[in-house]
């Protein structure tokens, strides 16, 4: 018989990239039949393929290269997906899990360090900090899930970073220790060092990223960017001796407000890191296990229950204080314990420093067999982790994220007129910001040509299909058409109307001279013939880069049958953005507006300022910069809250915001109106005025509940 052995490992990059892939595809797809996490599948195969297992591969440079970048990835897109502005919110909650998940683990493993193993004090801390970190393994579950943004899973990613930045202290510390470094000011000068790390990373790196963002459109370019600055900030801490995790963390944090989630660069981030980087870690981590030790020494036993004990308890009662203090269901505990339950990165680092240092009597500070427990420690947690946070997910996916706040739902279906291709990008994004995030609702792009003009209809195809790469890019299904016809606006009315689309998203017309409409012959027939809600954008800088919004919004727009599908297209952009936004109305439509923001978009930072609801360009032109985005709620002739004071708009845009990205909004006028049974003549109290607009938002909620918006 031949010598099979003599082929393995495999050393050929080639079949060792082909036998990385046929797992990170084939793992999943066996185990999911099992209702295995895949994460799991992924750790296995590398149990049973590496130097450990059958020795089909061997941990080579290419599973430290990939699997620390996939490691990198792993805090970078958690810091990614926050919601910065809930985060803001609950950041005494992570913190207090932070705190806690790392002072009740590292007490309860000193005490059993000490007096159970008998190792020295000095060992006993640094084994016990061990215990305290955790890696966020099971994150991409989440993301699976579509609950990342759940506060409890927020909670648990602020957590982790207080955690692992006090153990890697601690770990940075005891190896100083060791290599002379404690005497004079060595505790300050790490400190220092850190803060001013982080104070760079903090302060530059959203400048340099809003500055390149309006200059490179080109996906790829972004990706490469987006990046090399994540590297930059983990290579920055590692430089002043912290571990890279804590600089790729950060760096999702201070990049958050430019990478939307609803924008293509996010999902290209995603996919990347979930179908190669972060498997490629996973199977890495596997590959160090030793299952043998099972069978080894009883000590090796004992110090492995040990350690997976106090990790085990110490996270839960660390989840546990937190959900008590803060009054968090079961649920919300379940799904942070098992976030918070997993041991990689940095326990890998503590014990690896430790296993190192050489101590004067020639042994090891940590010894072996406190390597092959850190191992099992590492297979159990991450199992415990994997299966908890997928049970925990799944249940809180099934019930709609009913753990956090309900929002309402409006039937929604958008069309986008394109016409040039230096508007697509922008028309398409801001599109995508103001649709509900998962929306089953069409999105559709349309380019109107003359019958008779075959380039046109060229020209309008490559439109449409840039359009839907970009809708694609973003996971959304858009339907594209070059319709013809021999009037531009007819051709938009007509698809309008033939498909019942409930909003439109078209460029602002560009005047070629002075003599010119502002709005242009297409846009004005649009304003005449259409009822639906039309959103007109002039974009001067990419979306994202946008750092404040204000609305004007006139007197008793609240009355409008089309008030809350703007207010809620706004917000849902405010929310994607993560910018402050300012409102500028009339006091009864503030109040109105700032109730519903309360209830279903709590985390808008939104101001209100009072106004008797007038035209209030002049006097903002003052406030508005140029990476200001200006909405302005305008209303067709005829309608409840349209002023003759709106025939000066388009002399004061032209005269005040040439430079300035802006936003018109014509609300819709299709549905029944706010008012019905109410005089908008006869003295009405706030209240009142609430209670009828509530009365028809009730209306056109689709299926749900009348109490849905009950306060």
């Amino acid at each position: 018989m031949p010598d099979w052995s003599s082929y393995f490992p495999v050393t050929d990059p080639t079949w060792i990239f082909f036998l990385v892939l046929c797992i990170i595809l084939f793992a999943p797809i066996l185990l999911g039949k099992l209702r295995i996490p895949h994460i799991i599948g992924m750790i296995f195969a590398g149990v049973l393929i590496g130097p450990y297992g059958f020795n089909v591969l061997d941990r080579d440079s290419s599973f430290e290269l990939f699997g620390k970048v996939g490691l990198y990835y792993i805090m970078f897109l958690a810091s990614l997906e926050m919601d910065m502005q809930n985060m803001r919110r609950i950041r005494w909650q992570a913190f207090t899990l932070g705190i806690a998940a790392f002072v009740i683990p590292l007490a309860m493993g000193f005490v059993s360090n000490y007096f159970l193993l008998k190792y020295s004090i000095v060992t006993s801390i640094l084994l016990a900090s061990m215990y305290a970190s955790h890696t966020l393994i099971a994150y991409p579950i989440v993301i699976r899930y579509g609950v990342a943004r759940n506060r409890s899973v927020s909670i648990a990613v602020g957590g982790t970073i207080v955690t692992d930045t006090l153990t890697l202290l601690v770990l940075a510390v005891i190896a100083g220790m060791f290599r002379g470094e404690t005497q004079g000011y060595f505790w300050m000068e790490l400190l220092l060092k850190v803060i001013a790390v982080s104070l760079l990373i903090v302060y530059s790196f959203p400048r340099i990223g809003r500055w390149f963002f309006r200059r490179y459109n080109d996906g790829v370019i972004q990706y490469i960017f987006v990046m090399a600055m994540v590297f930059l900030a983990a290579g920055l801490m590692e430089v002043v001796g912290m571990e890279g995790i804590l600089g790729a963390f950060l760096a999702g944090l201070v990049l958050n407000r430019l990478i939307p989630r609803t924008a293509p660069l996010m999902h290209h981030l995603e996919f990347v890191g979930n179908a190669l980087f972060i498997p490629y870690f996973l199977i890495g981590v596997g590959m160090l296990i030793d299952l043998s030790v099972l069978f080894g020494s009883t000590e090796a036993l004992k110090v492995a229950g040990v350690m997976i004990t106090m990790a085990l308890s110490g996270k839960w009662i660390a989840s546990w204080v937190t959900q008590k203090v803060f009054k968090m269901s079961a649920l919300e505990r379940e799904l942070m314990y098992g976030l918070s339950n997993a041991q990689a990165a940095a326990t890998l680092a503590a014990v690896l420093v430790g296993y190192n240092i050489i101590l004067p009597s020639g042994e090891r500070l940590l010894n072996e067999d406190v390597l092959n427990g850190t191992i099992l420690l590492i297979l159990v947690t991450c199992v415990v982790s994997s299966f908890i946070t997928e049970a925990t997910a799944k249940k809180l996916a099934l019930r709609g994220g009913s753990v956090t706040e309900e929002r309402p739902l409006d039937e929604e279906s958008t069309l986008i007129a394109l016409a040039y291709p230096d508007t697509v990008d922008d028309l398409v994004n801001v599109a995508l910001m103001m649709r509900k995030n998962k929306s089953d609702a069409p999105m559709s792009a349309i380019n109107v040509v003359l019958e008779d003009d075959e380039k046109a209809r060229e020209q309008g195809s490559k439109l449409l299909e840039h359009a839907a790469m970009l809708a694609s890019a973003a996971n959304v299904q858009m339907q594209t058409k070059v319709r013809l016809a021999t009037n531009l606006a007819n051709g938009i009315i007509h698809t309008m109307k033939e498909s019942d689309y409930s909003e439109l998203v078209v460029g602002l017309h560009v005047q070629s001279s002075p003599t010119e409409s502002f709005f242009g012959p297409v846009l004005l027939s649009l304003l005449n013939d259409l009822n639906r809600q039309i959103t007109m954008v002039r974009c001067t800088m990419p979306i994202n880069t946008i750092r404040r919004i204000h609305v004007a919004i006139p007197a008793k727009a609240q009355f409008e049958a089309g008030f809350y599908h703007w207010v809620e297209r706004v917000a849902r952009m405010a929310e994607t953005l993560g910018c402050r936004v300012i409102y500028h109305g009339h006091r009864d439509t503030l109040r109105i507006l700032q109730r519903f923001l309360q209830m279903y978009h709590a985390d808008v930072r939104a101001e209100y300022i009072m106004t008797d609801g007038g035209n209030e360009l002049k006097r903002l032109s003052k406030e508005v910069k140029e990476d200001h985005l200006l909405v302005v709620v305008l209303a067709r002739r005829g309608s409840i809250s349209y002023r003759p004071s709106f025939d000066h708009i388009p002399q004061q845009i032209k005269r005040y915001y040439i430079n300035t990205g802006l936003m018109l909004i014509f609300p819709d006028i299709y549905a029944e109106t706010a008012t019905k049974g109410v005089s908008i003549n006869q003295p009405l109290s706030v209240d009142d005025r609430y209670e009828a607009a509530k009365e028809w938002y009730r209306k056109i909620l689709t299926k749900r509940s009348e109490n849905n918006f009950e306060e």
